[in-house]
């Protein structure tokens, strides 16, 4: 998907002049937001573990639209590599505005078959990757800086089973969230989770075998765009959203009603 530039001049964008830092943007959600951002005004960073060439390829539509793109190879389960990527960002740009913590993984299985290894990796890009790359985030964060954070619906409301891992890491989201919204708030920092549910993208297509039992979940019947979610992170990256900060916004077609 190639973005396309706005009609309105740059210099009237909300998001004109500002920086951000979008962690696994290579594609699906995080290349949506990673574009979402770009096209409202933002140079965008983004990480990837493997897919290189998809990263190119989102950081050319970004530097389509006149802004600026850099793209970081950063395993999010590492302890120094989200941290390293946030401090180059911040270098290359010469600040730090939006911090969206999107790198994840969907372990799944019998509750029996889940290893230390499995939960030791999953932790810490979902739990310790979100708290390190903030603590780092934060240090060149201004008033008025944003901490996104993409955890998922099954932190509140599990729907089968096979999923305990995962759903355990999101739901860890909600008090980091919590607390880094004390924490940063005298700042004038805000944090914010947003909690999508069956979103389309190739690691749960739309069109997939386990499709129609997620899309009977849905009180609208359908999967989520990736684009549906990165308009929810671009408002509250938005220079108006500073009154919202330790909140949980959901965007799941209804799965949660």
């Amino acid at each position: 998907m190639t973005a396309t530039p706005q009609d309105r001049p740059a210099t009237h964008l909300p998001l004109s002049g500002t920086s951000a830092l979008v962690t696994g943007g290579s594609r699906g959600i995080g290349a949506a937001i990673a574009r979402r951002l770009a096209a409202d005004g933002a140079d965008v960073a983004l990480t990837y573990v493997s897919a290189e060439e998809r990263a190119k390829e989102v950081a050319e539509d970004i530097r389509a639209l006149g802004r600026r793109a850099l793209t970081l190879q950063a395993d999010s389960a590492s302890p120094t590599e989200p941290v390293e990527a946030v401090h180059r960002t911040a270098r290359e740009f010469g600040r730090l505005d939006i911090l969206v913590n999107n790198a994840g993984i969907f372990p799944s299985g019998p509750l029996e078959d889940i290893t230390l290894d499995e939960i030791d990796r999953t932790l810490a890009i979902h739990v310790r990757a979100v708290l390190l790359a903030t603590q780092a985030a934060v240090g060149h964060m201004r008033e008025g800086g944003r901490v996104v954070t993409i955890g998922s619906n099954l932190a509140e409301r599990v729907l089968g089973s096979g999923i305990t891992l995962y759903a355990a890491s999101k739901s860890a989201l909600i008090g980091l969230t919590k607390g880094l919204a004390r924490d940063l708030g005298p700042r004038g920092i805000t944090a914010n989770l947003v909690q999508p549910g069956s979103t389309d993208t190739d690691m749960n297509p739309a069109d997939g075998d386990a499709a129609d039992g997620q899309r009977a979940f849905s009180a609208l019947g359908r999967y989520g765009a990736p684009e549906g979610i990165a308009a929810m992170v671009a408002h509250l990256a938005h220079p108006d959203a500073g009154g919202t900060t330790g909140a949980a916004f959901t965007v799941d077609a209804g799965t949660n009603a």
